[in-house]
Formats: C-alpha cells, sequence, structure tokens
C-alpha cells in the first residue's frame, strides 16, 4: 500500500499571509506546485473583522461569513478572480484587503466541475453541481433544496468525514456534519454551542461513497433556498477528520496524523467552547499559539493563555491544559504541510 498518493501538499491547499493596501492587485501563492483555488477562506489578523468565505462554484464576490447566519452577499471589491497560482482582490474592503491590515488566507483546490441530474443518473434524488478532486478528497457542491429528505452527489469516490452547510438564499445556521459527532447530531460553524442531535439534518444517515443525506431542515434543504456544501474524506498522508480526547495537562494529548500540519481546526464538543484554526504560516515555528476563533470576528490571539499546539512530523501535540483544545470531547480537520513518507518511502520531517 502507497504510503500517500500527494507528495506535495500544495498542489491541493496553501496558506497565504499578506498585508492589505486599499488597492486592486492579484497575490501569487508560495508553494511548490502552481494552484487554481475552490475555496478561499479570509481573516484579517490585525482587526476584528468577519471572516470571509468564497468558492468558484458560487463566484467570485459571493461572499459569506462563519462567524455569522448572514445571507450571501455580492461585494465586488473583495475576491475579484482564482488565479492560476493565486488570486485576486479589489481595493479597500474590509474583508480582504484594508489599507495596512494584516490578513491570513486559507485555499483549496477541487478542480473537476460536475453537474448530477439525479433522475437521469439515479444518484442520489436532488439535483447537484459543483467542483470535486478524488485525489484530494475535497469537493463544493451547491443545491437547490426541496423541504423534502433527499439525497446529494457530493462528488467524492470515498465517504465524506466532514461536511460544512450553509443555505446561501436566506439567513440560517452553518451546519456542519463530522464523523466524530456521527450522523444523528449537527453543530454549527458560526457558534461555540455543542452538538445538537435532530435527525431533520443528516436524516441519521451517514454519507455514502458517493451522496449524503438531508433532512427537512431549512438550514440544509429549505424548500427553494439555494445551499452550498464543503465536503473532505480522508486522504492518507495529506488530510483527515477525526476526534481526540484531553488530558488537561500542559504534556498534553498527542493526535497521530500520518503527515504534518499546515492547517488545524479543533473544536470542543462536550461544552461550548470556539472552534480554533490554527496554521504553520502564521508563527511559523512550536509552540504554535497564534489562533483565531472560526465562530467569533476577533483578531488574531497570540497569546499562549489561548492554548497551544506542536506540529510534529506526524501530528500535533496540546502544549496547553486549555479547555478549549486539551480537555473534554474535542473533533478536528486537518491539512498537510508534508506527508510523514512519501510515495516513493522518503520521509518528511518536521522542522
Amino acid at each position: 500500500m502507497a504510503y500517500t498518493t500527494i507528495d506535495d501538499p500544495t498542489a491541493f491547499h496553501q496558506t497565504k499571509l499578506y498585508t492589505g493596501n486599499d488597492s486592486s492587485r492579484a497575490i501569487t501563492f508560495d508553494g511548490n506546485t502552481d494552484m487554481q483555488p475552490d475555496w478561499s477562506w479570509f481573516k484579517a489578523r490585525s482587526e476584528a473583522y468577519n471572516h470571509a468565505i468564497f468558492d468558484s462554484v458560487r463566484g467570485v464576490q459571493k461572499l459569506i461569513r462563519s462567524n455569522q447566519t448572514n445571507a450571501e452577499e455580492t461585494h465586488s471589491t473583495t475576491l475579484t478572480a482564482f488565479g492560476s497560482n493565486g488570486f485576486s482582490l479589489g481595493g479597500g474592503d474590509a474583508f480582504t484587503n484594508a489599507d495596512t491590515v494584516t490578513y491570513a488566507s486559507w485555499h483549496w483546490k477541487a478542480g473537476t466541475a460536475f453537474s448530477n441530474d439525479a433522475s437521469s443518473t439515479s444518484i442520489g434524488t436532488i439535483d447537484s453541481t459543483g467542483s470535486a478532486s478524488t485525489a484530494a478528497g475535497f469537493s463544493v457542491v451547491s443545491w437547490t433544496g426541496t423541504g423534502s429528505a433527499g439525497t446529494i452527489k457530493h462528488g467524492l469516490s470515498t465517504v465524506p468525514k466532514m461536511i460544512i452547510v450553509k443555505t446561501r438564499s436566506t439567513d440560517n445556521i452553518w451546519s456542519v456534519y463530522h464523523v466524530g459527532l456521527g450522523n444523528t447530531h449537527y453543530i454549527q460553524l458560526n457558534e461555540p454551542d455543542g452538538p445538537t442531535d435532530n435527525d431533520t439534518y443528516w436524516s441519521d444517515t451517514t454519507p455514502t461513497s458517493s451522496v449524503f443525506s438531508v433532512g427537512t431542515a431549512s438550514g440544509v434543504n429549505g424548500d427553494g433556498t439555494t445551499n452550498i456544501a464543503y465536503c473532505f474524506a480522508d486522504v492518507q498522508g495529506y488530510s483527515k477528520m477525526g476526534a481526540y480526547t484531553g488530558n488537561s495537562s500542559t504534556d498534553g494529548t498527542y493526535v497521530h496524523l500520518g503527515f504534518k500540519p499546515a492547517f488545524l481546526m479543533v473544536k470542543r464538543i462536550d461544552a461550548s467552547y470556539r472552534w480554533t484554526i490554527s496554521d504553520n504560516k502564521r508563527l511559523g515555528y512550536n509552540r504554535i499559539i497564534n489562533q483565531f476563533a472560526a465562530d467569533a470576528n476577533t483578531a488574531e490571539n497570540t497569546s499562549a493563555s489561548y492554548g497551544e499546539f506542536d506540529f510534529t512530523s506526524n501530528g500535533f501535540k496540546c502544549r496547553s491544559a486549555e479547555d478549549g483544545m486539551n480537555v473534554g470531547d474535542i473533533v478536528y480537520m486537518a491539512f498537510a504541510e508534508n506527508p510523514f513518507v512519501t510515495s516513493g518511502g522518503v520521509p518528511g520531517l518536521a522542522e
């Protein structure tokens, strides 16, 4: 069995840091491989501005905010293009390019467009369109709600372990399916609250290698609403979604991934705690203390009291007894900087 099929994770995921200049501009990625993103997530580091999320299926300038329930908005001076190796911005919008403000941005590639007429293909019961990468285990999926329980093609060839859903056309919560919660519960990306047991979200049904299930809840399948989903599957050496239990110690829990992480988001699920985002760029070395809350507009927190991680060559280790990342039950999503071992058997090393 191959160690991984993705030797260079920057072909599918990159973090880009920059400083706003209040002018139209093109920004180029720093990775080893050129990458045209399909999902881009922006957050001001130095200011308490809202998160801004875009994708190629909805189109540029179409903004949704992970920390709020607002419907999709059009902002002409935010993201103006997905480039062949980066992205372009308009001038002056606080979400992405205010003068002298520092920003972090995270980007993922899907790349292959699909359209599914469920009645013709017999895949799912609700028509969908999107962009998918079976190699990277990531897809962006759009559909119009029916108000009746159904199934939706996700475009992947393996079972998604995490699905993030947002209604585009109306104000509504961000609904998250996660393998660490199971198919009976949903959790919100826009709130620190714990999970809710409700069969109108995922119909108490685990996704398959071709479809995921939605119930009648307005947050995932309201009649006539337009919706967007971001679907993630595990890919050995590149991406992993799972759960761990904290040990309430500064010699914290270690989580094996099979790769050195470049991006990590965690959420405690047995109590109300924030979604915490870490990456390998904003500080650039262990211990990693630079954190964002996906469910809040707060500026980047650079205090160790907010929590600490070490990113190792094959996983991550909690270095704090902080309640939100090393106490209780915690779910995570992670993407690689380097695989632990390449497809050719060469070890990847932590810096």
